[in-house]
């Protein structure tokens, strides 16, 4: 009977113990795929960095072809700058549906 008792007692404690790991879970999924498109856009980043540098080693010391390349990546870097400032106001509106889940949830636990 002892036992008994001592596995079913091992098996509750394993079980509450595996049950608190998974409610510490780090990430979710929105949270991975917010990531990934930093990460994305960070990579697009030194893409045209990379590529802005091989145009003015190209142009040389003609001022023209210079002036060219500042321009044509000037307008890529505006679009990537608005393209950004929208994904972080999509993250505000992220952030603040979260929190008003969070106090649901609290309100549902009382």
């Amino acid at each position: 009977m002892k036992k008994m008792i001592a596995i079913v007692m091992g098996l509750a404690f394993a079980i509450g113990t595996v049950g608190s790991v998974a409610a510490q879970a780090p990430a979710t999924k929105a949270d991975d795929k917010v990531e990934k498109k930093v990460e994305k856009v960070e990579k697009k980043g030194d893409k045209m960095l990379e590529q802005k540098a091989a145009c003015l080693d190209k142009a040389g010391t003609d001022e023209a072809k210079k002036a060219a390349c500042e321009k044509k990546f000037a307008k890529k870097g505006a679009a990537m700058e608005k393209k950004g400032a929208a994904m972080e106001k999509k993250g505000e509106g992220m952030k603040k549906e979260g929190e008003a889940m969070e106090k649901k949830g609290a309100e549902v636990k009382k």
